[in-house]
């Protein structure tokens, strides 16, 4: 079904709603439990499922009066407001977390456009593989909850549980991150059969977990989309998009490029789904300009409109006179069989500028970190390919599933007995 690309016209739905909802139909499960939104739920002292439940009638009792909800890893809050207005959480992976201010109508515009593009009702069922106070996993369960459909929140669940309770529960729907999905496919357990789409956004697809998704669920219709907390959705990858890039612009975005087409520059946004500012916190990186919003993401775009991330802003390394975005040899360490998580993070040389360390997740191999950088350097080549690679077998993850950045910075400089690190020399 073909996307959307204009802006919607006065009439439609997303220029109507201004509150979420809570649709009368829509049932929500901790895993395969249902919740009871007028008790509490039989759970042991400490049990997330109890928090979680707390979580859920607590924005249940905040959506009847379309009140000011504030979401965190506390727990939710609810205020009276003049205009109905959403408080989350960023990922926080390169630094603190910080508190994003939107209007409930900017995430309502998009629930609209997904249930037209992807045939949303209410006998759909969502599975929703992150947490809450991450923005991706509100997002998908407040879309839910708006267009009627159930709820299966599986993020404290292991990954063969969340693949039982997706067969089990007749799951139509998947939310997840790239890395979630890896964790999913790599359980122990049979495949569901009957899920008809897999929206996957919060880092880059790489080719062989798109394999891997595909061989799994063949019948699953698989969306790459790319976006931030600041922006949400900014584009919606196709059938036909082409490998590397992370689709067209979605709904009514507008995207413009600092660079002539082709080349790379940093990518500014202008749709109704922008956030409104900072609750706390700030980032230097997010700025606007004549209506359009950047968070410091930079990237090219073909002739067919099709946009290729690079990476952030400051991440990019200068080494050896040449501008490395670490993203890209990250997703390269991704694709290779065995690693769920890496991190590729820059260590000051006095001879190019800078040289390159990977981090992976699991237990030292020291021949396979030599093969693995062996074959970076025939990827990037000597200069560019990471010098050392370290195991870690406790590899440190935010909530959302994504590299703690700063974490491992740290590592990287103390070099940690609980690592193991391999050197090259080119």
């Amino acid at each position: 079904m073909p996307l959307p690309l204009a802006t919607p016209a006065p009439n439609h739905p997303m220029s109507r709603e201004a509150a979420f909802r809570w649709h009368i139909k829509s049932q929500v499960h901790i895993g395969a439990q249902k919740v009871d939104l007028a008790s509490s739920p039989v759970a042991a002292s400490g049990d997330p499922g109890r928090t979680v439940a707390q979580t859920l009638r607590a924005l249940h009792a905040g959506l009847q009066d379309t009140a000011q909800i504030r979401v965190s890893p506390q727990g939710v809050e609810c205020f009276p407001a003049p205009a109905p207005t959403l408080h989350c959480m960023t990922s926080g992976s390169s630094g603190a977390a910080k508190t994003i201010r939107r209007s409930h109508a900017s995430w309502i515009a998009s629930f609209n456009i997904n249930r037209e593009i992807f045939v949303l009702t209410p006998t759909d069922r969502y599975a929703v593989l992150g947490r809450l106070e991450n923005s991706l996993g509100l997002y998908a369960l407040l879309e839910a909850l708006h267009i009627g459909a159930d709820v299966h929140l599986l993020a404290d669940h292991r990954p063969a549980r969340q693949m039982r309770i997706i067969s089990e529960a007749g799951v139509t729907l998947i939310y997840a991150t790239p890395t979630q999905l890896r964790l999913l496919l790599r359980a122990e357990a049979p495949p569901p059969r009957g899920v008809r789409h897999i929206l996957c956004g919060g880092g880059v697809l790489d080719e062989p977990l798109r394999a891997e998704i595909h061989r799994a669920l063949p019948d699953a219709q698989l969306h790459e989309f790319y976006g931030a907390s600041e922006t949400s959705f900014i584009t919606l990858s196709r059938p036909q998009t082409p490998r590397g890039s992370v689709g067209r612009a979605y709904g009514a975005v507008d995207i413009k490029i600092d660079a002539v087409e082709g080349e790379t520059g940093e990518i500014w946004v202008k749709s109704p789904y922008l956030f409104e500012g900072y609750a706390s916190g700030e980032s230097p990186l997010t700025r606007w300009r004549d209506g359009y919003l950047s968070v410091g993401e930079m990237g090219w775009r073909d002739p067919q409109g099709n946009l290729y991330l690079s990476g952030r802003k400051n991440r990019m390394v200068l080494i050896a006179d040449q501008n490395v975005f670490p993203e890209d040899i990250e997703r390269f360490f991704l694709a290779l069989p065995h690693i769920t998580h890496c991190a590729v993070l820059p260590v000051s040389d006095g001879l190019r500028g800078s040289h390159l360390v990977a981090v992976v997740d699991g237990a030292p191999d020291p021949a396979l970190a030599d093969a693995w950088l062996a074959q970076a350097r025939v990827a990037f080549g000597p200069l560019i390919a990471p010098k050392r690679l370290i195991a870690l077998p406790d590899f440190p993850c935010l909530g959302a599933g994504k590299p703690d950045l700063v974490r491992l910075a740290q590592i990287v400089a103390q070099e940690t007995p609980a690592s193991v690190s391999r050197e090259c020399q080119p």
